[in-house]
This record gives C-alpha cells, sequence and structure tokens, in this order.
C-alpha cells in the first residue's frame, strides 16, 4: 500500500514568472497548475522522476558510507525527512537544514566525491540543486516540450 503523495511545493514557485521548471520543487509548470486534479498514481510518477534526479544530483557530490549512521544521525538532529523515499535524497534534506554546521561529513556517513572535495557543504547545496533543476528542465525539454501544441 503506498501512502498519499503530497505536494512537493515549498513556497518558491518559480512558473508564475514564465519558469517552464518550477525552481523550487522542479515540476513542469503545467504540473504544478494540474495537481490538484492528478490522481495517485500521476502523483507518484511525478515524485518518482523527481526522487530519482535529486537522488542523482546528490550522488554526483557525496557518497554515503554508511547509511545506518546516516540515519541515526538524521534522527538524533532531528532533521525532517522521507524515510521511504531515497536515501540520497536524505542527504539533501540533511544539508537543507544545516549545511553550514556540519564540520565533518564523516559523522554523518558521507563522503566527499572527487569533485566536491574543497568545497564547502553550502556551496554543494547549491550545486546539488542547481544540477536537480538541471536534470529536471532537460527532460522538459527533451520529452515533454516538444509534444506541447
Amino acid at each position: 500500500m503506498y501512502k498519499k503523495v503530497r505536494t512537493p511545493c515549498i513556497g518558491v514557485c518559480s512558473t508564475g514568472i514564465g519558469d517552464d521548471v518550477c525552481r523550487g520543487c522542479k515540476r513542469f509548470a503545467h504540473e504544478v497548475i494540474d495537481w490538484n486534479s492528478y490522481s495517485e498514481e500521476q502523483r507518484r510518477l511525478i515524485a518518482q522522476r523527481r526522487e530519482t534526479y535529486l537522488a542523482s544530483a546528490v550522488r554526483n557530490q557525496l557518497e554515503i558510507v554508511d547509511r545506518a549512521l546516516l540515519l541515526r544521525q538524521l534522527k538524533h538532529q532531528q532533521i525532517r525527512f522521507d524515510e521511504t523515499l531515497h536515501p540520497y535524497c536524505w542527504v539533501f534534506e540533511l544539508l537543507r537544514a544545516g549545511a553550514s554546521q556540519i564540520g565533518d561529513p564523516a559523522e554523518f556517513g558521507l563522503r566527499l566525491t572527487a569533485q566536491a572535495r574543497g568545497v564547502s557543504l553550502v556551496e554543494l547545496r547549491r550545486r546539488i540543486d542547481e544540477d536537480f533543476y538541471a536534470l529536471s528542465v532537460a527532460y522538459y525539454r527533451r520529452f515533454v516540450a516538444p509534444g506541447l501544441p
């Protein structure tokens, strides 16, 4: 049994200013507009696409080396995250909540990838969000926009 898919809106919508992909939640403009009329299955497909792209963007910057430690720390630090999502999505919630306060990623079961070494976690959070957006835009341009009237 699946749980109900909640809106991924974070209150930073850019579709109202003309973006085809929201810079906040990374949904497509028509998905933002039509969200309330979608079936649970349609919402789940959107959520799965977003989860895949976010996990990929995080994985490019950080590696989970100890999932159990990450989970313990998230709970101990009282970070709000969805345990049903991919663990790399948990990492993004950790960074959103406190990238500037984490001194050593290893204390959370994480290791920087080669391309992320020497970069602050605050900057990594920005890069991840930027990559998540870029993946969403690329998908939109390649597969959605050509089919629009």
